[in-house]
């Protein structure tokens, strides 16, 4: 009988590749797509770090390495946490993964017990509620509008924490929106997490250097928490390296050694040549990472400036990461002859179809009224998409 485990039969699939898939079947049929429903930079993996997977090869690290990845990537990450975040890890508090998505996972499923609460904060990443169902656990989804600029306050955490709370999942720069977390907001949140000493934070820290406020922030500088902080991070967004596949957590030992346990069943340590490159990006000249900063920057105001001129979008101007969250509820109900736009599902279709422009429906992140855009893509497809979105929302009545 072919049954799939109930398990499985949980989960959603993902919204965005599936937005990404039928975007490229338009593609193949020959419809000029601008696709801005991918989390990925459209920049080339810089040379230097290039330079070290070549050399990898050449020096055959071609075996397994150890499941929380070489000591010299461990010991590269521990340097640039400090450094850079001020912060104090061993080697021994990092374990490398086959992406910080992975990573998400491992702490997730090395935490979380049948019946646990995970708080979210939508809108979120879709994944996160994914996950805490593959773990058995109910995610607790806590709601911030656009009107909040899409963060949660310490009094809506507070709230949303019970005897069952295992976790908060906390993402600055945030994916799908784009909001920064100052000290003072993050300070207010650890100062909740305090009270309450059976809840961990599990911090995405993944668009870390993207990033137009200055300064990151983590969570885990606060010293009354920092043992119940997980920092998930990576070099997919910063060093344009998302095939490469190396995320980490930086976390107490005893949720590392659990991870690494879980790990060593069913993935062992990442691709020995990806952590020799990742050594490399974490080791070598930042420059690429504020060029690349800056590039983000350029075209966040560019598509907000234009987004701002579309009729009926409310539009907020994020801090950080590559997305623009507008908020798209007034066109709910309208119609294009046949065509009726009921959600964000719909909306998100109906510029695709129409506009020839591939977005995704807010209802995947957890915030149905809205639609994510990613403007990880050059000025001219920015300016273009933004033209063709204009006129197809101008076709509804």
């Amino acid at each position: 009988m072919n049954q799939l485990s109930d398990r499985l039969n949980r989960l959603s699939p993902s919204a965005t590749l599936a937005m990404s898939q039928k975007s490229s079947e338009l593609k193949a049929q020959g419809v000029d797509v601008i696709n801005l429903s991918v989390g990925e930079p459209d920049f080339n993996t810089p040379d230097h770090i290039k330079a070290a997977a070549i050399k990898a090869v050449e020096e055959n690290y071609s075996r397994y390495s150890p499941v929380p990845g070489y000591p010299a990537l461990r010991e590269a990450i521990a340097a640039k946490l400090k450094k850079e975040n001020g912060l104090d890890y061993t080697p021994a508090q990092i374990l490398c993964s086959n992406g910080a998505k992975q990573s998400v996972c491992n702490a997730i499923m090395a935490l979380v017990n049948a019946g646990d609460e995970v708080i979210i904060p939508a809108p979120y990443w879709v994944s996160y509620p994914q996950m805490v169902k593959l773990a058995e656990g109910e995610p607790v989804i806590v709601e911030a509008g656009i009107e909040q600029d899409f963060k949660i306050t310490p009094a809506q955490l507070e709230a949303a924490i019970t005897p069952k709370t295992r976790a908060l999942i906390l993402c600055s720069p945030s994916n799908p929106t784009g909001s920064v977390y100052s000290k003072e907001e993050l300070q207010g949140l650890a100062e909740v997490i305090a009270r309450h000493e059976r809840v961990i934070v599990i911090a995405d820290e993944i668009y870390e250097h993207i990033n137009y406020v200055g300064k990151h922030e983590s969570i885990a500088q606060f010293g009354e928490i920092k043992d119940r902080v997980v920092i998930v991070n990576g070099v997919s967004k910063a060093y344009a390296m998302t095939g490469w596949r190396i995320g980490f957590i930086a976390a107490p030992e005893w949720i590392v050694k659990g991870c690494n346990k879980l790990q060593g069943q069913y993935t062992s340590g990442p691709c020995s040549v990806s952590q020799k490159a990742a050594e490399a990006a974490y080791t070598g000249s930042q420059q690429c990472v504020e060029d690349m900063r800056q590039a983000f920057e350029r075209r966040k105001n560019l598509i907000v400036k234009l987004a701002k001129e579309i009729p009926g979008l409310e539009v907020n101007d994020p801090q950080g990461a590559f997305y623009l969250f507008p908020k798209c509820s007034s066109y709910f109900g309208k119609a294009d002859g046949e065509r009726r736009i009921e959600n964000s599902t719909d909306f998100a279709m109906y510029l695709l179809e129409v506009g020839h422009v591939a977005t995704v429906g807010g209802d995947a992140f957890g915030s149905p009224e809205c639609f994510r855009m990613s403007y990880a893509t050059s000025d001219e497809n920015i300016v273009e998409a933004m033209k063709r979105i204009k006129e197809a929302l101008a076709r509804l009545r």
